[in-house]
């Protein structure tokens, strides 16, 4: 039987990520979904040449460890479905840890999510023996800052970046002592993403335990 190689339908899928799907890489992530959209026999278009794969186009990398609620995958089709079924036909065999959230076809040549994705907001759990006022405090000081020079490791190197320009706003949400809730709108995108790790450890906050939640990606109105 021969793929499909020319699109005639593109979707886009917001899903849920969750124990124990969270640990997955991208790489490990773009596998499961292939096998996926597979079993759930969807008419994928596939790319040309000696090694064809299904045409796939995540909105952003989740990090390894973080849950979400919010992230976007495009599907390429090679034929028309009716897209009102396809949130109860993917669940149907996605593996635990997976939850489809929603289902809408967009334009076949708009632009890959990825490239307008501006922000992500993060619902940050910590645990500490700070108070709520010392958290509150110390993430008002980052925020006031104009500049916040910080190195990050990457791939075996230090990297120096200039992280006061990866964050647009923090704050302290609620505390269940000895956990503490924090929300923060970073950057995220191909010009730099903040990382929740990071605006802590930048903020001078100590904690054992940390516990990342993406609630919301942000990108430019005209990615629809």
């Amino acid at each position: 039987m021969s793929r499909l190689t020319t699109v005639v339908q593109r979707v886009r899928v917001t899903f849920a990520v969750s124990w124990p799907l969270q640990y997955a890489s991208i790489l490990d992530m773009g596998r499961l979904w292939e096998r996926l959209l597979r079993r759930a026999e969807l008419p994928l278009a596939y790319t040309q040449g000696y090694n064809p794969h299904a045409r796939l186009q995540f909105a952003d990398a989740l990090p390894v460890g973080y849950t979400s609620a919010c992230e976007l995958l495009d599907i390429y089709l090679g034929e028309p479905m009716d897209v009102e079924a396809l949130p109860a036909q993917l669940q149907a065999q996605a593996p635990p840890g997976l939850g489809i959230v929603s289902a809408a076809e967009v334009a076949v040549d708009a632009k890959a999510p990825q490239s307008l994705m501006r922000e992500a907001v993060y619902q940050v759990s910590l645990r500490t023996d700070l108070h709520a006022a010392e958290i509150a405090a110390a993430l008002s000081e980052l925020l006031q800052r104009t500049t916040i020079p910080f190195e990050r490791e990457r791939r075996g190197r230090m990297q120096s970046l200039e992280l006061r320009e990866l964050i647009h706003d923090l704050g302290h949400v609620s505390e269940d002592p000895p956990w503490h809730e924090v929300q923060m709108r970073l950057r995220c995108g191909s010009n730099g993403s903040g990382r929740p790790a990071d605006v802590l450890d930048a903020a001078g906050l100590a904690y054992t335990d940390l516990r990342v939640h993406r609630t919301q990606l942000i990108w430019e109105e005209r990615s629809s």
